[in-house]
């Protein structure tokens, strides 16, 4: 999961050398942190978050495959 949204964030900045996606993993669920480039930050959460409900509808059906849930933050 982390390696999708690395490879979906990148494609989308400016600045791909400066996406930074960390796991924290539960029992049951894992949060997954992107950071980027304070300039690439409109473009990863895109008009009135479009883009960023995207991430999260491809990571959601992604996750449901292998029955874990895996929530995306974004992070200034």
């Amino acid at each position: 999961m982390k390696e999708l949204i690395n490879y979906i964030a990148q494609a989308l900045v400016d600045k791909p050398d400066e996406v930074e996606v960390s796991e924290i993993e539960g029992n049951q669920t894992s949060v997954l942190e992107l950071k980027v480039a304070k300039e690439d930050l409109g473009k990863v959460i895109g008009k009135q978050g479009r883009t960023a409900r995207a991430m999260r509808t491809i990571l959601s059906a992604a996750s449901a495959k292998v029955k874990k849930r895996t929530v995306l933050e974004i992070v200034e």
